[in-house]
């Protein structure tokens, strides 16, 4: 081959290299659900109050088994880790700590997202009920104390990716 027709083979080269097209970004395609070690899906959840959010990834317990087991036996919770447990209808809604290892705090969420009590610090392995009679459409809990250090309160408001 002569040097004429290499350089023109490599310039036909570069040329299709610059115009193959590249594959579609994976940041347009949904995101594959993520999944807890317990089998339940893993959601992001903020909580957002007055100049500040704080961002929890949550195990959603979805079905009626989900829900009855919660956290039960869990030896600990991460500092940014809770269980969410989502009403549909909204709904009154009453727990309690049988078989819960660890502290907790219940966040009760309304249907708009605003907190309707926050229970700090419930008493593990307890079988009194910690609810509210207003109707909610879920449940967050998270380690014992964390509300109290990220400052939430009834004034904040709630919202995930589900």
């Amino acid at each position: 081959m002569s040097r004429r027709a290499i350089a023109a083979a490599a310039l036909l080269l570069s040329l299709l290299a610059a115009c193959r097209t590249e594959p579609a970004s994976n940041a347009a395609l949904p995101a594959a659900p993520r999944t807890a070690p317990s089998g339940m899906d893993l959601v992001s959840l903020t909580v957002t109050g007055a100049a500040r959010s704080h961002v929890f990834t949550v195990e959603v317990a979805r079905t009626p088994a989900q829900q009855e087991r919660g956290l039960m036996y869990r030896r600990a919770l991460g500092p940014d880790e809770g269980m969410l447990f989502p009403f549909d209808p909204p709904r009154p809604a009453s727990f309690w700590m049988r078989n819960t290892l660890i502290p907790l705090d219940m966040i009760f969420i309304r249907p708009d997202g605003t907190i309707a009590r926050i229970a700090a610090n419930t008493v593990p392995m307890s079988e009194e009920q910690v609810g509210v009679n207003d109707p909610v459409t879920a449940v967050l809990e998270i380690r014992g104390g964390r509300a109290a250090e990220l400052g939430i309160t009834t004034a904040d408001r709630i919202a995930w990716t589900d």
